[in-house]
């Protein structure tokens, strides 16, 4: 029960579409009883009414939630439960923020007929970033969509022929680059170091397509030290795991762009694997760059996970140990 408060208010709100409002609520109200799990409130469906009672802040964003959902829902967009959670984090960052700004901007449509969306305002800002500018730094955690979002980019600006390629590329920081003795071609050597990107490549374009794009060379997949000595014409290139590049290796990666062509690098800064005695290419990239206007910098937050919610728990449990560690060394 819901305890009453000095600030408690209820509100009730009607809605045209009763069979719409159904799939408002979901199969047993699941959809209002994970809302009443996210925030200190009490929702009761009547008819074609919903009654939210609670903490007048909370009344106020369940409010925006549910009316905004209710208008996306109603412009044939089919909404999951995990979306409700997505689009509540959204309100809880800007009570004000128009849903509808992020839920309707398709980045793709994959050829399993999965449309791909930002779910976070910071996401949609990246998003914004890759269609605008010609290199872009994605760093945060883990879980942010960082890789999977540059990868639906990329395949949409291939097929769409704004790019007659796709390069994919990865430090391999544990094989020390060197590659050559391991046994197999190319693409059996790397494999494990870019499982990450065939895996958000396979996502969205089916198996067979996609070997066929690798067989054809219209998707190359090729380890960092790979790229050196290389101009990359239009081309759509991303580096994954940047964080563990050196500061030479990134510099030599940056300077391969070329015309028509468009470079994405991600990283989190909070997981580098390299040597103590090696500094990031990553870290040092973003603090040169930061002032070039054309380079766009986006940073990520335990807000923008879209994996299980546990992960946010977890890299925000992390941060708070990491902080503490900090503040006993410096003792």
């Amino acid at each position: 029960m819901i305890k009453p408060v000095q600030d408690s208010r209820s509100e009730k709100i009607s809605f045209a579409d009763q069979n719409l409002l159904k799939f408002l609520c979901g199969e047993h109200d699941r959809n209002l009883k994970l809302i009443e799990k996210l925030e200190p409130v009490r929702i009761r469906p009547w008819g074609n009414h919903l009654t939210v009672t609670g903490e007048d802040i909370a009344v106020s964003r369940v409010l925006r939630l549910l009316t905004q959902l209710y208008s996306i829902m109603g412009k044939g967009w089919q909404m999951h439960i995990s979306d409700f959670e997505y689009a509540h984090r959204i309100l809880s960052e800007d009570i004000n923020y128009d849903l509808a700004r992020i839920f309707m901007d398709t980045v793709f449509i994959s050829s399993k007929k999965r449309v791909i969306t930002p779910k976070s305002i910071v996401q949609r800002q990246y998003i914004e970033a890759m269609r605008h500018a010609d290199m872009i730094f994605a760093i945060g955690p883990a879980g942010t969509g960082k890789t999977y979002l540059a990868m639906a980019m990329a395949v949409s600006a291939l097929l769409d022929k704004k790019v007659q390629r796709i390069i994919l590329t990865r430090p391999a920081v544990e094989a020390g680059e060197r590659l050559g003795f391991l046994p197999g071609d190319l693409a059996e050597k790397v494999n494990p170091y870019l499982r990450p990107l065939y895996d958000a490549l396979y996502d969205m374009v089916d198996m067979e397509k996609a070997s066929t794009l690798i067989n054809k060379g219209l998707i190359e997949v090729a380890p960092l030290a790979f790229m050196r000595g290389r101009t990359l014409n239009d081309s759509f290139i991303i580096l994954d795991e940047a964080q563990n590049t050196t500061p030479e290796q990134m510099k030599m990666f940056l300077t391969r762009l070329g015309f028509n062509s468009k470079a994405v690098v991600t990283g989190d800064i909070t997981q580098i694997d390299l040597p103590a005695d090696k500094s990031s290419g990553l870290v040092q990239a973003s603090n040169i760059l930061k002032k070039i206007s054309a380079v766009r910098i986006v940073n990520f937050s335990q807000l923008d996970v879209v994996r299980h919610p546990l992960v946010a728990d977890i890299i925000a449990a992390y941060a708070v140990w990491d902080t503490g560690n900090k503040t006993e060394k410096k003792k």
